[in-house]
């Protein structure tokens, strides 16, 4: 599990969008948390999901971070649907383009996924209000 590693270009593309996208202490803590085990993921998802997928021109940041928002609602991933309502503030996706997401979520995954992601995201807007006023 411990092999050594080599960042590609696509590696450091990939690090330098997650970091704009999640911020840059979320990924150090992610980076000082992982191990031997979950490295190899880590570096999977920095290259994949970050340099590959994130890192496209295609779409602005704002129009990935609602697209994503809205297929973790649909699966349920409600950690998930935390951290990249949290990546708002560097995304530049609005709470109104939130609410449309999770109204697409409503009919196309269901109203439960939709009820529960909402809770969800209501509830990270106030800690998100709450650290403003702080």
């Amino acid at each position: 599990m411990s092999e050594a590693f080599t960042p590609s270009d696509r590696h450091r593309q990939g690090m330098a969008t997650r970091r704009a996208v999640l911020g840059d202490t979320h990924v150090d803590r992610a980076q000082s948390t992982s191990t031997d085990f979950d490295r190899p993921f880590q570096d999977l998802i920095t290259e994949a999901a970050w340099g590959h997928v994130w890192s496209r021109p295609t779409w602005t940041k704002r129009e990935r971070s609602i697209v994503t928002i809205a297929l973790l609602a649909a699966l349920g991933q409600d950690e998930e649907v935390a951290m990249h309502v949290r990546a708002t503030a560097n995304t530049g996706a609005t709470r109104d383009d939130i609410c449309e997401a999770l109204l697409h979520v409503a009919i196309y995954a269901g109203v439960p996924a939709a009820n529960h992601a909402i809770k969800i995201v209501k509830q990270v807007f106030a800690e998100m209000d709450a650290g403003k006023a702080a």
